[in-house]
């Protein structure tokens, strides 16, 4: 079946094309997206590919059909696309560890094809195009009332950020909380610390625009960072006016800069939690003076996310009024309005940006 789709080119840059998307065979399903969240992973991957591939990994759409063996889904369904896809019997996953399961399953790149050529989907997905096959455990059925725009941003920022402070950390009932940068991922630890009721969460950003909505999310200070400040030492001397002299209890990294991949150490009291959000992957110098005394660092993936669990769960609180979706979505672009979707995204004009694959397929 033809879908259209953005296709990375594996030279940095990426095409809105057709493409050809089997049926789906057994233990998958074909599900047309109808929403597609935009972030800088989607931006950073036009780079790390080396060969072409359907772009996007955060999603929500309608399912098309499924393979045999599949139950918990059927055609006409609402659904969520998950990148972990746990298999559920490796090490990891009978640890509970579904997040870093060592054996993802994946439809196999045969079965999507652009020019005649099997191409691969960016994280087992390829939620940017208006039709795509996954394994089962790549969707989730959504049973709440939520747009899609809004469900489409929870298989990725929302859930590394609530995961991150709720999964990883379990931050206490009145801890004291340091968020440093709020875009998508950071606004979403703002949120998972306000629902699991911290004391005092503190936002830091460069964007006054940014900071005035972690306000909005439940942040109860914020700090307006300077780009001068060299691994936000003044930040962190501040954030110890703030509590007692002594440092927070916890400190979220999600800015996704090097630089400032051990800057929540120096924001925890002695014996706090620094974790490291963003996934900084590329060597740094650290202090190890930051270490000191008694301080743990943590570097999750996807805030542990557990599928089955996670995912109801955050459809509840969103249904509930607790996990603030909507007013995340800054802005919405047709498929064609990708480059758009990205400059605004550098340019910090939006908290989300989120394409609607709808328009794209004449609907």
């Amino acid at each position: 079946m033809e879908a259209r789709a953005a296709i990375s080119d594996g030279k940095g840059g990426f095409c809105i094309d057709s493409i050809e998307v089997d049926a789906p065979q057994t233990n998958e399903v074909r599900v047309r997206p109808m929403a597609a969240g935009v972030c800088h992973t989607d931006y950073q991957l036009l780079t790390v590919y080396k060969t072409p591939r359907v772009m996007g990994h955060e999603g929500a759409g309608i399912v098309e059909s499924v393979g045999p063996g599949v139950s918990h889904v059927e055609p006409g369904d609402r659904v969520l696309l998950n990148w972990a896809t746990p298999c559920g019997q490796c090490f990891q996953c009978q640890r509970g560890n579904q997040a870093i399961c060592e054996a993802r399953r994946a439809v196999p790149d045969e079965r999507v094809r652009w020019r005649g050529e099997p191409v691969a989907r960016s994280f087992r997905l390829g939620t940017m195009s208006t039709l795509t096959v996954v394994p089962s455990e790549g969707v989730q059925k959504i049973e709440v009332d939520i747009p899609f725009p809004s469900a489409a941003i929870v298989g990725c920022g929302v859930m590394t950020g609530y995961g991150s402070v709720v999964n990883i950390a379990r931050v206490p009932p009145g801890a004291s909380v340091v968020v440093i940068g709020t875009g998508g991922v950071g606004l979403n630890c703002v949120q998972g610390a306000r629902i699991a009721g911290a004391g005092k969460i503190i936002a830091i950003d460069l964007s006054a625009r940014r900071l005035e909505m972690a306000r909005r999310l439940g942040a109860t200070d914020i700090i307006q960072a300077e780009r001068a400040d060299k691994g936000l030492a003044a930040a962190a001397a501040t954030v110890k006016e703030m509590t007692e002299g002594r440092g927070a209890d916890f400190a979220f990294e999600a800015t996704a800069v090097p630089a400032l991949g051990v800057a929540p150490l120096a924001m925890v009291r002695n014996g706090g939690t620094a974790v490291q959000v963003s996934g900084v992957e590329e060597e740094i110098t650290v202090d190890m003076r930051l270490f000191e005394w008694n301080k743990t660092y943590i570097n999750p993936l996807y805030g542990g996310c557990r599928p089955d669990i996670d995912f109801p769960r955050l459809l509840a609180l969103y249904e509930q009024g607790a996990l603030k979706l909507d007013e995340l979505v800054t802005t919405t672009y047709p498929l064609e309005g990708l480059a758009q979707a990205f400059e605004d995204m550098h340019a910090g004009r939006n908290d989300k940006g989120v394409l609607l694959l709808e328009e794209a397929d004449g609907k």
